[in-house]
């Protein structure tokens, strides 16, 4: 089956509560190409899954369009809803919803023997074991259910969820109940699945690394709105926001007032209590505008000696602590009294209460609003 594109438009779903409506989704529009894998990403009560469920029509909005392929499931203007069992689609939930009391292959074959399009013995068995196959299970077809292991169980629910051969997969934190080592195998798996099947994909997850790993475009939501869309690099590079800043990986923030516009070059100088850094802006702020900067702890270069010809920001500051992790030292250093983060080389030598050089590249600093608009 051809990839598709699915389109939201001004996607809006609230609920009534003691203590009046909330807007679990606010205005939320975006594309995600044929055949591409598209991640929400944000904490819990963001409207990720709430946006899943509209698509899935689970949940019936308040008001916005969905189109799917081109073929119309959400329309305000016009009234148009398809209910849930007439869209193309398959989901996998986050608590795999397997039936315990059937084996592999029934589970699998259950929507095929309960959906509107009736199919032979013949043709459910052909479409079962090929389901299967994909996933690596077409040995196990006649295990009970509950014998399976974590990864299996995940395994089986992406089956079921594919053997309709749907134009869409909906998967709403299919990965959040493994634990990390298979987490990250499952994940593996399941980039190359929606890979190789070129399945126009829509994911939810409050995981970043997942969201990282897995997708094409990510968007960051927070309150009900998306706060920013983007690929992977462009969202941990370029955070248009503090709260993407901080919600994607790991970051420090020193706080400070624009001191001018940001130059031709997108350059602009922030005065902080550490000193005034030079930093690459991508959104507009205004000369005398309280504003963050945003640095990643892997961006940040530790010296002994003060470097004698750089262009990178240059701050002086003392050790505060010194972690070895294995793969890098995780180090603090107190600057102006503000402390930063620095993942370091294991091979280092640094002690506690030395005084050190920090230098970051302007690049590497990256300037955002203070507030989340």
């Amino acid at each position: 089956m051809p990839a598709v594109t699915l389109e939201v438009s001004h996607l809006y779903k609230q609920y009534e509560t003691d203590q009046g409506p909330v807007h679990a989704v606010d205005d939320v529009s975006f594309t995600v190409m044929p055949g591409s894998f598209f991640t929400l990403l944000g904490p819990s009560g963001c409207g990720k899954s709430t946006t899943l469920r509209c698509i899935a029509g689970l949940e019936k909005p308040d008001g916005g369009d969905i189109t799917l392929g081109g073929a119309v499931l959400v329309s305000s203007g016009t009234g148009i809803w398809v209910p849930p069992y007439k869209r193309p689609m398959g989901m996998v939930f986050q608590s795999y919803a397997i039936w315990p009391h059937m084996n592999v292959f029934e589970n699998v074959a259950y929507p095929l023997r309960r959906g509107p399009t009736k199919y032979s013995n013949q043709e459910v068995r052909d479409r079962v074991m090929r389901s299967l196959e994909l996933v690596q299970l077409d040995e196990l077809e006649k295990r009970p259910a509950p014998q399976l292991s974590g990864g299996q169980q995940q395994r089986l629910a992406l089956a079921r969820a594919l053997v309709h051969e749907p134009q869409a997969l909906l998967l709403d934190e299919p990965l959040s109940n493994l634990d990390a080592k298979l987490r990250e195998q499952m994940r593996n798996e399941l980039k190359q699945l929606t890979t190789k099947l070129a399945i126009t994909t829509i994911f939810v997850t409050h995981d970043q690394i997942e969201a990282l790993t897995l997708s094409d475009q990510i968007a960051v939501m927070e309150g009900g709105h998306i706060v920013q869309l983007g690929t992977p690099r462009e969202i941990y590079d370029s955070p248009r926001n503090r709260f993407a800043a901080e919600f994607i990986g790991s970051a420090n923030f020193l706080e400070g007032t624009a001191v001018a516009a940001p130059n031709a070059e997108s350059v602009a100088e922030v005065q902080t209590p550490q000193g005034i850094l030079r930093c690459t802006s991508v959104e507009k702020v205004d000369g005398g505008e309280s504003v963050s900067v945003a640095i990643r702890p892997e961006n940040v270069l530790i010296t002994r000696e003060k470097p004698s010809v750089t262009d990178d920001n240059i701050l002086m500051g003392r050790v505060e602590s010194v972690v070895f992790l294995g793969e890098a030292l995780d180090c603090y250093v107190d600057v102006e009294g503000t402390l930063l983060r620095a993942d370091v080389h294991p091979s280092t030598e640094l002690k506690e209460n030395e005084t050190v050089f920090i230098a970051v590249s302007v690049a590497a600093c990256r300037l955002v609003p203070s507030h989340n608009s």
